[in-house]
């Protein structure tokens, strides 16, 4: 067939939609949530091209509203992950087999079914089972996924294209090939995007993968295998499979053609994984690729010459946007006690106006947490801070579950730098605070740096430089995402590529050709154009 060595279209990330009162986008988003809010969803086991209901199912209820029933998901046995390994393994040959710019047509197809007629139900769909806002569904499960996709495919070009140099008479290449075997991809509830790059970014690179979308993305996660299907991904190069962690990590970990994990939830987890992969690491063919990112305690430290407007406003949505739920949400903070009455008063009275209730409404700031037993471990930590001599709560400090997962957001000051949630790892709308005395700036440096084991994201607000370079030398190896004077979530992909070290994971940074890079196994070819017909070398004369 023809041949030609091919630009792909040029990525750029894909605009923020405002859904302003009155736009045809928030009529479209508002519409769409009506009609699957008043219908049931059946999510099946897509192994190949097979929709396997096991009649083993649980429910799909809106954190908002838990009484609420918007579907069902099957759960899968044993045997049906064995099928998903069966399955993935023989899509493999004629998939890596497949001219790069095919795998490519197809997830830029996708793209640009999810910026168009897919972008309301993906929003929608997130809104009510993740119970994002509006905004939080557009920045997350439209943009960010949409531009998942148009990226690493621009990124698997660039790969594609590094090849090394060539002496006289000999032809040098490297072959990017997928990995032997299978890809797991575990993914989170709180980013649908997440949840869809993880398989997507493998499967790019000529991979098959075995997909376990958590639980509680379940809904959404439907819509996007649907969107790669209409797309027109291959049957068997994503199969996405629900049921018991344990089971469905322990079969595929199990599997000899076990290539490669990628990974995003707790750091405990992914510690279990990783051992449970060093026990079996002489069952496999090849040494398998791991790529986790996983918790963190994000940090804001203010200088002295910080402005306080600044400081609360980058906490206030630092902190609360999504509940907190966010693996980049402000969860710590260090405050200088010259600003901290003018940055309290902020913060505290931007608390207060928020409103909180379900996604249907958007003029709503805050939703529910995920599910019961988040609610639970955030209401422990919220009393515990009642009762504590050290922490006062100045904003929040309240809770309510009778019709959804509500935890109102709330703010904790501690004189103890120590205190529980200075490094605990909450996942919720609670900020702690220590107050530091504005002379203690560089000591309270190493206390960011050595109090929480994780080093995901961070930021520092300064409008002086040498405290900036300070901190910012300091902090070195406290965050793999580094905020001056912003807060510490919002990562955009092409532009600040995600993902931290220690605790917080691999760091292969997702959103960058870093991470696809892990998805290949490259193989070096040396041609002799003219190869020598004598052993004999100058040197013998």
């Amino acid at each position: 067939m023809p041949k030609g060595i091919y630009n792909v279209p040029k990525a750029i990330n894909e605009p923020v939609k405002g859904y302003a009162p009155g736009s045809k986008e928030r009529e479209q988003v508002l519409a769409t949530f009506k009609e699957l809010y008043s219908t049931t969803v059946d999510v099946p086991l897509y192994i190949g091209a097979e929709e396997i209901r096991t009649g083993k199912t649980k429910t799909i209820n809106p954190p908002f509203d838990h009484k609420k029933v918007v579907g069902t998901y099957h759960e899968a046995e044993k045997h049906h992950i064995e099928k998903a390994i069966a399955t993935a393994l023989a899509a493999r040959q004629q998939w890596v087999n497949l001219s790069w710019e095919q795998r490519a047509s197809i997830f830029l197809k996708a793209a640009e079914l999810l910026a168009g007629p897919y972008r309301a139900k993906i929003n929608a769909a997130t809104m009510i089972a993740q119970a994002k806002t509006v905004h939080q569904a557009e920045i997350d499960s439209a943009c960010e996924f949409i531009d998942f996709l148009r990226f690493n495919v621009e990124f698997m070009s660039q790969i594609y294209a590094e090849q090394p140099v060539s002496s006289e008479g000999i032809w040098n290449r490297l072959e990017y090939r997928a990995l032997e075997g299978f890809v797991y991809a575990v993914t989170p509830f709180n980013f649908t995007a997440i949840a869809g790059n993880l398989p997507a970014a493998p499967a790019l690179m000529g991979n098959v993968v075995v997909w376990k979308p958590s639980a509680s993305q379940v809904y959404s996660a439907n819509v996007i295998m649907e969107v790669f299907k209409l797309a027109g991904l291959p049957d068997g190069v994503i199969n996405m499979v629900h049921g018991n962690p344990v089971m469905i990590t322990d079969t595929l970990l199990a599997s000899p053609d076990f290539a490669g994990i990628h990974y995003t939830g707790s750091t405990s987890v992914f510690n279990d994984i990783w051992a449970k992969i060093g026990q079996n690491i002489s069952k496999y063919k090849t040494y398998p690729r791991i790529v986790g990112e996983t918790g963190g305690k994000d940090f804001v430290v203010a200088h002295p010459s910080s402005i306080p407007a600044q400081v609360a406003t980058a906490l206030t949505r630092g902190a609360f946007e999504y509940q907190g739920q966010k693996c980049s949400a402000a969860s710590r903070a260090y405050i200088p006690q010259s600003i901290w009455p003018a940055v309290k008063e902020h913060l505290v009275n931007d608390i207060k106006s928020f409103k909180i209730g379900s996604p249907e409404d958007p003029t709503n700031f805050i939703s529910a947490v995920i599910h019961e037993g988040s609610f639970d471990k955030l209401a422990k930590y919220i009393d515990a801070a009642k009762a504590a001599p050290d922490a006062e709560i100045i904003a929040g400090g309240t809770y309510d579950k009778s019709i959804g997962w509500f935890i109102d957001p709330t703010v904790i000051v501690t004189t103890n730098p120590n205190y529980d949630t200075l490094s605990t790892e909450l996942f919720g709308p609670v900020l702690t605070i220590y107050v530091f005395e504005d002379a203690k700036w560089a000591e309270t440096l190493k206390l960011v740096d050595e109090t929480s084991p994780y080093a995901l994201t961070g930021a520092i607000f300064s409008q002086d430089r040498y405290a900036i370079e300070e901190a910012a030398k300091a902090l070195e190896n406290s965050a793999g995402n580094f905020y001056i004077n912003d807060k510490p979530t919002g990562a955009v992909v092409g532009q600040q590529p995600f993902g931290g070290a220690r605790a917080s994971g691999t760091n292969d940074k997702a959103g960058s050709v870093l991470n696809l890079y892990r998805w290949v196994s490259p193989r070096t070819i040396k041609e002799t154009l003219v190869p020598p017909t004598d052993y004999r070398y100058p040197f013998l004369g």
